[in-house]
């Protein structure tokens, strides 16, 4: 679908409303279950899935769901508007960099981090993702694509521990 979609010129179109089926099927668990109800009818399916995103998705997305519906394959919706997702970030080169902070960052901080990425990588267009995780203590865990970058005090206290049991400090004073 992406690749008709990049044919015909409307890749952002596409994209837009994988954005909006995702957060359609996010918002409503009956949505989902619908789609995957194998009692419900594929001319009811269309139905509902037209009554749900007429206005809202571009023709070409449309018959697509049509055509998935038709043959059975609605169920996997979720899986394929993931995958859609990734080509357009794959095709635009927009990276995903996901940081963990123990609280939340202001957005001062985030801009920092994107520039600081940006000058230190080939990676231009970035996506960040914020999580807060307090059991990292303080610090950041910083993971961009395969690379990681573990500032948390968390991994120190680790880091430590891992020397005592080692005893390296024993070793050394010896």
């Amino acid at each position: 679908m992406v690749d008709l979609a990049v044919e015909k010129g409307q890749l952002e179109a596409v994209y837009n409303d994988m954005l909006y089926f995702q957060q359609v099927l996010k918002s409503s668990r009956e949505f989902l279950n619908l789609l995957r109800s194998p009692v419900v009818k594929a001319d009811k399916k269309i139905k509902i899935v037209d009554a749900v995103t007429t206005g809202h998705i571009s023709p070409i997305t449309t018959a697509f769901t049509h055509l998935l519906i038709n043959k059975g394959r609605e169920s996997n919706l979720p899986e394929i508007i993931t995958a859609a997702i990734a080509q357009y970030k794959h095709i635009k080169q927009i990276h995903t960099v996901q940081l963990t902070t123990a609280v939340p960052v202001s957005s001062a901080v985030k801009d920092a981090i994107v520039a600081q990425v940006k000058s230190t990588s080939p990676m231009q267009y970035i996506e960040l993702e914020t999580k807060v995780d307090p059991d990292i203590i303080g610090g950041f865990v910083l993971q961009a694509g395969d690379q990681l970058v573990d500032a948390s005090i968390a991994y120190d206290l680790k880091e430590i521990s891992r020397q005592f049991e080692n005893n390296d400090f024993i070793y050394k004073v010896k």
